[in-house]
């Protein structure tokens, strides 16, 4: 394990049962709030993967798995970063929110031994969702915008369920297509987000 996790790990004997050391390790670093949205986008993975014909325990341990960076700091996420040898691209270094879900990717990798690649990549773009996405890529994604942890009712929740019955790529577009007539308000635009807007839009007339 690299040394930067060992202080978030020093105290907690893990069981070996995952869904239990994910509450442990987030629960013993405070961030009992974000344990709960976790669970929550693994229950929404699940669901969206079921309706696909998709592997449910992938998809709800990715949800688990995806926000678990939450326990470093936004301002302590570039330094972090650099440490796992994480590429930082301008705008992560401008807005480091966003660069939690590669933090994220190699946590579950290092810390809680998931070696599957499906799992690792949909957590380390669920927030941007990214070029060439997979369908687990897709359903994690849409699911952490269900499932989303502010307060109220998205306001693009109505058009992201129905899109999401007609196909998963049609879920994944509404999402992307409503920050992208927005995107004058982002802070920033991530590559990996327009990159994804590109794609998506010339699938979506394609199907």
């Amino acid at each position: 394990m690299h040394s930067i996790f060992e202080s978030l790990t020093d105290n907690i004997v893990f069981t070996g049962e995952l869904k239990t050391d994910i509450l442990l390790f987030l629960s013993t670093n405070q961030s009992t709030e974000t344990a709960k949205h976790c669970f929550d986008v693994g229950r929404e993975s699940k669901r969206i993967a079921l309706m696909y014909n998709m592997d449910p325990q992938a998809a709800e341990i990715a949800g688990w798995l995806h926000d678990i960076s939450v326990v470093f700091p936004n301002s302590e996420r570039i330094e972090v970063a650099r440490q796992l040898q994480i590429e930082i691209l301008p705008e992560e270094e401008r807005f480091p929110m966003i660069i939690h879900q590669k933090i994220s990717k190699v946590m579950a990798e290092d810390i809680f031994k998931i070696t599957d690649e499906e799992i690792l990549n949909a957590v380390g773009c669920h927030t941007t969702l990214r070029k060439n996405s997979t369908p687990m890529d897709q359903v994690l994604f849409v699911a952490d915008k269900i499932s989303w942890d502010q307060n109220g009712t998205p306001p693009y929740i109505d058009a992201l369920n129905r899109n999401l019955q007609e196909s998963l790529t049609h879920g994944a577009f509404a999402y992307i297509s409503y920050l992208w007539e927005r995107r004058d308000t982002l802070k920033v635009i991530h590559p990996w987000l327009r990159e994804a807007y590109e794609e998506l839009k010339d699938e979506i007339r394609l199907l």
